[in-house]
This record gives structure tokens, C-alpha cells and sequence, in this order.
């Protein structure tokens, strides 16, 4: 789906992308994919920080993706004009979970990095896998005096 609106009887729009990203191909390409739609969104200029927040949990959540469920991970994009969910689904039902590693451990760190960084997350299993769902909300604009 390539930037397709939704509208209901509510007044809410949403915006939506996805990509497939084969397990042989690295998170790079699913950066640069997502980095495109914020600058659609104009995320790069208004919230810099917050796009450098969003690359970095596309990043682990793909490898996660990859690494654990050895799966093909879509990744799925919905800007409902409050909250930008970033969506990574995957083949495996096996939820996440968040590791305390400990100190000099060179993984088990991704979770931890997603909860700081995103304002909500959650992971729910569905019919052929699960779904990993981060919330991304920007910044308000200044109040102009």
C-alpha cells in the first residue's frame, strides 16, 4: 500500500506505507525506506531528533525481525495525524521480551532502546505471526505570543 488515505465517518485521516524486507537484505534499506516518508512528513526539518529516534527503532525491530523469527519483517508505516505507529510484522508467535543484559554484553539491549525512545510500544500476536507496534507522537509546535 503506497500512500493510501483513509477516511471514515470520523474526522480522523491516516496515511499508511509497507515494505517487505526479505531476511537477506539488511535494516540500512529499511532505514533509508522510512527516512523517505519523514521527509514527506517534513519530519527532517520540524523534529531531526525525532527522526533519528524512529531510524533506530526501525532498525531493531527489523532485526529482531530477522535475527530471532528468521523471517521476512513488513514493515509498516500509519501517520493518523497525532502518532506515527511504526509496525514491524514478523512469522513468529512468540512475543518479545525485554532482557536486562548484563553489564558488557553485546546484545539483548533493542527493547530497552525502543521503550526509551518511543513514546508507546506494544507487541500482540495475530493470526500468521505477531505484530511489534511503536508510537511515535511530534513534538508540539511552539506557541507563537
Amino acid at each position: 500500500m503506497e500512500e493510501e488515505t483513509v477516511t471514515g465517518s470520523s474526522s480522523l485521516r491516516a496515511v499508511g506505507w509497507a515494505r517487505s524486507l526479505p531476511v537477506n537484505r539488511g535494516v540500512k534499506e529499511a532505514r533509508d525506506w522510512t527516512r523517505e516518508h519523514l521527509e514527506r512528513l517534513a519530519w527532517t526539518r520540524t523534529a531531526p531528533d525525532l527522526v533519528d529516534s524512529v531510524l533506530l527503532t526501525v532498525s531493531e525491530l527489523v532485526t529482531n525481525a530477522h535475527k530471532h523469527a528468521h523471517s521476512t519483517a513488513q514493515l509498516i508505516l500509519t501517520w493518523d495525524e497525532s502518532c506515527l505507529h511504526v509496525t514491524v510484522h514478523d512469522a513468529s508467535r512468540q512475543l518479545p521480551e525485554q532482557r536486562h543484559p548484563e553489564d558488557g554484553a553485546t546484545g539483548g539491549r533493542g527493547l530497552l532502546l525502543v521503550d526509551a525512545l518511543a513514546d508507546d510500544w506494544q507487541a500482540h500476536p495475530c493470526p500468521h505471526g505477531k505484530d511489534v507496534v511503536a508510537c511515535f507522537k511530534p513534538p508540539l509546535p511552539p506557541a507563537t505570543a
